[in-house]
């Protein structure tokens, strides 16, 4: 397992934006070559996958946030960027980074092995 930490959460407007970043190892040391997702749970309900980034690169989105975030990683594949625009007061959540032991994605919570500590997002109306 690879130790991961989120920042960058907090709050904003909605129509807002914010980025998030994932740092792994805590300080980007470590490099990631494997699938990087980000999730996040909304209170009262299950965690859920929104978005992936295999090792090739090759992004994909859960369809409550296509269009509005995008999920990519810097050149040295040691840290995972959540980019939010539009922010919606549906998407107050806490928002974590995961990555998994494989280098092909899933939708599934299940199948990721490390997560971080998760940083929380407000959005309001």
């Amino acid at each position: 397992q690879v130790p991961l930490v989120e920042s960058g959460g907090g709050s904003a407007q909605a129509g807002g934006s914010l980025r998030l970043s994932c740092a792994a190892s805590g300080d980007g040391s470590t490099k990631i070559t494997n699938c990087m997702a980000w999730g996040r749970q909304i209170t009262g309900k299950d965690r859920e996958v929104i978005a992936v980034i295999d090792s090739g690169g090759d992004t994909a989105y859960d369809n409550a946030v296509k269009g509005r975030f995008t999920i990519s990683k810097d050149n040295a594949k040691t840290t995972l960027y959540l980019q939010m625009n539009n922010l919606e007061p549906e998407d107050t959540a806490t928002y974590f980074c995961a990555t998994r032991e494989s280098r092909v994605c899933s939708w599934r919570v299940s199948h990721y092995s490390s997560w971080g500590q998760g940083t929380h997002v407000t959005v309001s109306s």
